[in-house]
């Protein structure tokens, strides 16, 4: 403290002229109004300016909440596009519509097939043969081994093991899941695979060779299992090549989810998986 007073003494006749010209601006701006309106006018464009990049330093820290809302309410309007395919029928029937068989319950109410919970990414590979992600949600908010995963995007893969508080997922970037995949253009269907090496692209295995595909298709899922749903993106094709003596074509999808900005998932829950896998057991015990 005494430092500081012997350099405010030491530097008085500095500091006295400061205030003097502080004081003669002042007066100019108050008793001008020409002065004192372009003074104001330019304070507050300075003002607006550090406003503005304050907001956006703030809008930055908050960015991790704005995506968590978002996927809540993407995840919302998911469901709410399902629910508007709930129609009223007589009860004990059953209702054959373009996508599937739909049991009514005691109330002649259709009942929805799928539900979606939106979760968070708290760790993903994409360097590895066989890349998993994690996400925060578990059996506590419902999920279950087997349930597919997707994003805004795309498909991203399918739940492999569920703890109280998180989920464990085998990415699409794992060389052993296989997903059905349709040419959108042709409705032509093959395997979805990735060969372990550029984690944008994977394979897309035997599409026929009269079925004709182009660079640009659109590639989705084909619904033919029990658990992603039907019209998931998946990607487009990026690459064709067939061989003459080739029955199949050899297909490149760059996938429309970019796996290192993976953030934010919602996990698609089946509510007639069960169901589906039973009778498919049936018939395969009935061949064998």
């Amino acid at each position: 403290m005494e430092r500081l007073i012997l350099f405010v003494y030491q530097n008085r006749a500095f500091f006295t002229f400061l205030l003097l010209e502080i004081f003669c601006a002042w007066l100019i701006v108050e008793n001008n109004a020409y002065q004192g309106t372009k003074f104001f006018n330019s304070s507050n464009g300075v003002v607006a300016t550090m406003n503005s990049f304050s907001q956006s330093v703030r809008d930055y820290f908050q960015l991790s909440e704005v995506n968590r809302i978002l996927a809540e309410e993407n995840a919302s309007l998911k469901q709410a596009l399902e629910q508007q395919r709930i129609q009223v029928y007589p009860t004990n029937t059953i209702v054959i519509d373009s996508t599937a068989i739909t049991r009514v319950d005691t109330t002649g109410k259709a009942l929805h097939k799928y539900d979606f919970i939106s979760a968070k990414v708290v760790n993903n590979h994409v360097d590895f043969f066989k890349n998993f992600i994690t996400i925060d949600k578990g059996k506590d908010a419902g999920i279950e081994p087997g349930m597919a995963v997707i994003s805004t995007l795309g498909a991203v893969g399918k739940v492999k093991i569920v703890s109280t508080h998180y989920s464990v997922v085998t990415s699409i970037l794992h060389i052993d899941v296989m997903v059905s995949g349709t040419l959108k253009r042709t409705e032509h269907f093959g395997t979805i695979q990735w060969d372990g090496r550029n984690p944008e692209i994977v394979e897309f295995k035997y599409i026929p060779s009269h079925a004709a595909p182009v660079k640009g298709d659109t590639v989705i899922t084909s619904g033919y299992n029990a658990i992603f749903p039907e019209g998931v993106m998946i990607g487009v094709i990026d690459d064709v090549k067939l061989n003459k003596a080739a029955l199949f074509y050899d297909l490149k999808v760059k996938l429309s989810q970019d796996f290192r900005k993976l953030s934010f998932v919602n996990v698609v829950k089946n509510h007639r998986q069960k169901e589906q896998d039973s009778v498919e057991q049936v018939i395969l015990k009935l061949e064998r």
